[in-house]
């Protein structure tokens, strides 16, 4: 075997072993990060009501939101009221209409203010909805790197030359 095929063999081992080293590490970050997420949102006490849910939602009745498509599904159901509540106009908007008004507005002013509550619970749990994907990708990239890793050592060791004592 010439030098050229030593050195290959040598360089598939070394990113091999990296890969092999670093996927494991991916899929224990990635699945620690899913149990943080379980364990915030569960700590919330978010539960959906029992009824009066969408028909979309009607699955989730009674439940405890501890998942991140949970959160997705409670964040939409928020949508929905909020939608409802404010007439269709975002915090933002209905801030405009306020001072437009001359901030005396009372009625305005609590509808600014569930707009701005809603708007930001909603954020929160599209916030642990996306790191849900994240940790799933994470894992995901973490077990194919592994396996990525030990073709690579595989193919290295094969490319090595056997020594006088290796049959």
């Amino acid at each position: 075997m010439d030098g050229s095929h030593r050195r290959a063999g040598t360089l598939l081992g070394t990113v091999g072993i990296a890969l092999a080293a670093a996927g494991p590490v991916m899929v224990w970050r990635g699945r620690s990060g899913r149990t943080e997420i379980r364990t915030e949102l569960a700590a919330q006490k978010i539960t959906f009501p029992d009824h009066g849910l969408p028909a979309e939602l009607a699955a989730h009745a009674g439940r405890r939101v501890e998942t991140g498509p949970e959160a997705h599904a409670y964040a939409e159901f928020i949508k929905g009221n909020l939608a409802h509540a404010a007439g269709g106009r975002t915090y933002a908007e209905i801030s405009a209409e306020l001072h437009a008004a001359g901030g005396d507005d009372e009625k305005l002013a609590e509808l600014r203010q569930t707009a701005f509550m809603g708007q930001s619970l909603r954020a929160s749990l599209m916030s642990a909805y996306q790191a849900w994907h994240l940790t799933t990708l994470v894992t995901s990239l973490g077990a194919a790197l592994t396996g990525l890793g030990v073709a690579l050592v595989a193919t290295a060791d094969a490319l090595t030359p056997s020594s006088p004592n290796r049959p």
